[in-house]
């Protein structure tokens, strides 16, 4: 099957004329009528005959002999969140509150991968707003894991995560602010890299917590993120937190002889980490010692910070970011003929979810007079002395290696009726946002009941290429990132 090819295989192969980018859009949509209603992944989607004509476009073409993109005829996923300007696809955000909206612009990832012809020929489905680690926050229904239907895909990029992990898209786009790509794609089974902060435009992505949030993609290989990250990455003046920095270049060469990872003894904890993700980590750590690598366990304390300063300033940026939507300048309007006031209860009342409540609750609590200093005002300078801690890591290791989440994909309802429970499932991910590192997952060896473990390792700010050719390395040593659910 053509979807089983790499993305780069594929891109050559469309390129060359050897692969129709047509037969690859018809295999596609053919996993889409087999599993989309099931898996409840696209909250819209272009219908198959606008899909199929833009293939034969590309198609069409490369046989005139005219150049085409990067990216030309992959079918793409993005999530609900990011802007695109198409009449056939809406941006909800998971939220009743922006149902049917359409965005009247593309976001500049976007804008990139139509610029190389890339076909987006959806929106996936989301934790609300991103704020969710199970896709079970969605106002459209839940997305099912397709390793196990009774299991969640991880959030809040599950949509994404499942359109890649099934072969209903190539490529998937998300955000991640506290590990919404990585965690999706380790329960996925498939990889996913969040980017240093800055690197890649943020401008068309609906905000959750602005000096968090991250798009980054999800594909089958480390080597398809390297490739696609080429593309997206970059400076852009209408993003204000977009960084004009060189960023570190890809390296000429790479080996995995003598390199230096840290390994935290806080991610080994067996009392809270499930024993077959330790498991999964401990044989990546021995495939790598074999391989010529130093790896050494090294406490940091500083971790035990990470949820509470991460949780902070997220709701504290999320209660700011979500003000806008109250019936008037965005979102739906509930009622009419009321007072202001009446108008703002009633439209949040109805459009926002209890977890999206719960956020701007606690954000709009830690951020009023009289606890704006005791508590985001000390967030924010943990976060500073976090930040100096990673940066004096890494002049000492080259990369950070680990579990992804704690556990394997849970059970529906197992979490989500304890919100502390739940948070507690980014322990491992949410120190890459708050430090603005690149991170990558990969998949490790699976449990012993077939689901899913993703790796994570994390590396330097503004050396994503040196971390995506060693987790390129990586995922050569072992073929689990070629395992498929259907």
């Amino acid at each position: 099957m053509l979807i089983n090819l790499s993305l780069v295989d594929l891109v050559e192969g469309v390129a060359c004329g050897k692969i129709r980018a047509e037969s690859l859009m018809q295999e596609v949509y053919t996993r889409i009528e087999q599993y989309n209603s099931k898996l409840n992944v696209f909250l819209s989607l272009l219908p198959y005959k606008t899909a199929l004509a833009r293939a034969k476009k590309i198609d069409q073409k490369i046989s005139s002999g005219q150049k085409v993109g990067k990216l030309a005829g992959i079918p793409v996923s993005i999530k609900d969140n990011i802007c695109i300007n198409d009449p056939e696809l809406s941006n909800s955000c998971g939220s009743q509150i922006l149902r049917n909206y359409h965005s009247p612009y593309n976001a500049t990832v976007v804008e990139k991968l139509l610029n190389e012809d890339a076909i987006i020929i959806g929106t996936t489905n989301m934790d609300e707003f991103a704020m969710g680690s199970s896709t079970e926050g969605s106002s459209y229904g839940k997305t099912l894991n397709p390793w196990d239907n009774d299991r969640v895909p991880g959030g809040s990029s599950g949509g994404g995560a499942v359109s890649v992990a099934s072969g209903m898209a190539i490529l998937a786009l998300g955000s991640d602010t506290g590990g919404s790509v990585r965690q999706p794609a380790s329960m996925c089974g498939i990889t996913g890299l969040k980017p240093s902060y800055g690197t890649v435009s943020r401008y068309g992505l609906v905000a959750y917590g602005s000096s968090l949030d991250q798009i980054g993609c999800l594909t089958q290989r480390a080597s398809d993120c390297h490739y696609v990250f080429s593309i997206i990455k970059g400076h852009d003046i209408n993003e204000g937190t977009s960084a004009n920095i060189e960023i570190s270049p890809s390296p000429e060469s790479t080996n995995l002889n003598k390199l230096k990872i840290c390994l935290p003894e806080e991610y080994f904890d067996q009392n809270y980490v499930h024993s077959e993700v330790v498991d999964s980590v401990n044989e990546i750590s021995e495939l790598l010692r074999k391989q010529g690598a130093i790896l050494e366990r090294r406490s940091l304390k500083f971790l035990r910070f990470v949820i509470p300063t991460y949780y902070i300033l997220a709701f504290a940026e999320a209660s700011s970011n979500l003000g806008r939507f109250d019936g008037i300048r965005y979102g739906v309007r509930e009622q009419e003929k009321l007072s202001l006031k009446s108008l703002y209860h009633t439209t949040r009342k109805k459009g926002f979810s209890e977890e999206v409540k719960r956020r701007i609750m606690l954000g709009t609590f830690v951020l009023s007079s009289g606890y704006y200093d005791q508590y985001y005002g000390q967030a924010l300078k943990v976060r500073t002395w976090m930040e100096y801690q990673v940066e004096k890591l890494f002049k000492e290791f080259d990369f950070l290696l680990g579990p992804v989440s704690p556990f394997p994909s849970f059970k529906f309802g197992e979490k989500s009726k304890d919100p502390l429970e739940m948070y507690l499932a980014d322990i491992y991910s949410v120190l890459a946002n708050l430090t603005r590192t690149p991170a990558i997952s990969i998949p490790g060896k699976p449990t012993k009941d077939g689901l899913p473990v993703g790796i994570q390792l994390m590396g330097r700010r503004f050396h994503d290429h040196d971390l995506l050719a060693a987790a390129t390395l990586i995922q050569e040593l072992s073929d689990y990132h070629l395992k498929r659910p259907y």
